[in-house]
Formats: C-alpha cells, sequence, structure tokens
C-alpha cells in the first residue's frame, strides 16, 4: 500500500469520525464542513437537501443530551483513488441506521457527496425474538 493511499484511508476515516461526533454532538457546523454543498441524503421513499437535513440536526436533542451511547460502528471502507464508499452502522435515538457514505477527494479535500441509508430497527428486533441456533423452535419435546 503506498503511502498516499494510506494517508487518503487516515483521511476518509477522520472524515467518517467527525460524522459520526456531529451526529452525536448535534453539531450542524461541523457535518457541514464534511458535506459537499450540493449532497444529497437518501432513503427509501425520501429525500433531503443538505440544508434541510442540517436545520433539522440544529433544531433536533442530540444523542449526548439524551444520554443514548456513542454506538457508531465503521463496517467497511471501500477506497479506490479519488473515490470512497463507506458503510457505518449508526444507531441514532429510536433508529438502527446503516448508512452508505459516498466520498469524492476534489481539489485535494475528502467530503461526502452522497448519503444513504435505511433503519433496520424492525429487522434486529424481529431477530432478537428468533430463537438463537442451538434451541429449538418447538421445545424439548417433554
Amino acid at each position: 500500500m503506498s503511502h498516499s493511499v494510506e494517508t487518503d484511508f487516515d483521511h476518509v476515516v477522520s472524515i467518517i469520525n467527525q460524522y459520526c461526533e456531529g451526529l452525536y454532538l448535534g453539531d450542524a457546523k461541523l457535518l457541514e464542513n464534511i458535506f459537499h454543498q450540493d449532497a444529497w441524503l437518501k432513503l427509501p421513499g425520501k429525500r433531503r437537501s443538505l440544508s434541510t437535513w442540517l436545520e433539522n440536526v440544529r433544531q433536533r436533542q442530540t444523542p449526548k443530551d439524551l444520554g443514548q451511547a456513542y454506538d457508531f460502528k465503521i463496517l467497511s471502507v471501500d477506497l479506490v483513488q479519488d473515490q470512497a464508499m463507506v458503510k457505518l452502522e449508526c444507531p441514532l435515538f429510536d433508529f438502527h441506521y446503516i448508512d452508505f457514505l459516498g466520498l469524492l477527494k476534489e481539489e485535494g479535500q475528502w467530503r461526502i457527496v452522497n448519503k444513504m441509508y435505511t433503519d433496520i430497527a424492525s429487522n434486529l428486533k424481529v431477530n432478537e425474538s428468533l430463537p438463537k441456533s442451538n434451541e429449538s423452535i418447538h421445545g424439548s419435546g417433554s
């Protein structure tokens, strides 16, 4: 791995860490600085401009103020030259989002240019209620 790739990887991870911190603290200014100005946030059936989303962030209570855990996890980073795709586990409020963040390096700076996300909380609740692989669905038969 070349030095520049390592540096780019580190920069991408730093941007993602800032993203998580911005969400957790409700720091719209920090988030604004790491997104490209024409970024859109997309989930199935809904599209939001960056400015609309940032206004929502400014107006809501923060996860930190609500005493919620800081449980963000980078699941994968795929880096190819001047583009990156990051998959992130993002539990926030009553949601458990999986985010796909697209980043581009333009004019020497990495920025998030696209965010796609979906809430998997209902899937997690279903999976928690299913028996573990070593448990019987029908019981012991006694």
